[in-house]
């Protein structure tokens, strides 16, 4: 009976050494969650042939201006606690740290769109089926 017993207590310890795992692992991740999304979803749900072309015809622009007024508004409405942002052993001011943010931001989009457009997904991000419907959308009208 003794060894049933040092049995179920084994099994205890390791489903709370498991618990203990999984709640480390939850802490280790949870601050880097939001990055994860936004690196999810411009790796995996924006079709970036179409966002090149849209970029190279001009979308650059809109781009670049919604940069711009993305770090004017977080300047204004979240300023740092202590008035500057401590960057890579740089001390840099409220509207230039905000700068540096959201140009790594962009660089990380355009990355995300660099991977997925060199086909290292593969079979994990797939459009073909939205430029089927784009074109026959046009054709469908004239079967009868």
């Amino acid at each position: 009976m003794d060894s049933v017993i040092e049995l179920l207590q084994s099994l205890i310890n390791v489903l709370w050494s498991l618990l203990a795992v999984v709640v480390a692992f939850a802490r280790a991740v949870l601050p880097w969650l939001p990055l994860l999304a936004w690196l999810a979803y411009w790796s995996f749900a924006v079709n970036w042939a179409k966002a090149t072309r849209i970029l190279r015809s001009g979308g650059f622009i809109g781009a670049l201006l919604l940069m711009f007024v993305t770090v004017l508004v977080w300047g204004a409405v979240a300023p740092p606690i202590e008035g500057t942002h401590s960057l890579f052993g740089l001390t840099v001011s409220n509207y230039a740290g905000k700068f540096i943010y959201v140009t790594m931001l962009t660089c990380m989009t355009l990355l995300c769109g660099s991977v997925q457009m060199s086909g290292t997904f593969g079979s994990l991000v797939d459009f073909s089926n939205e430029e089927q419907q784009a074109d026959g959308a046009g054709t469908a009208s004239n079967v009868h």
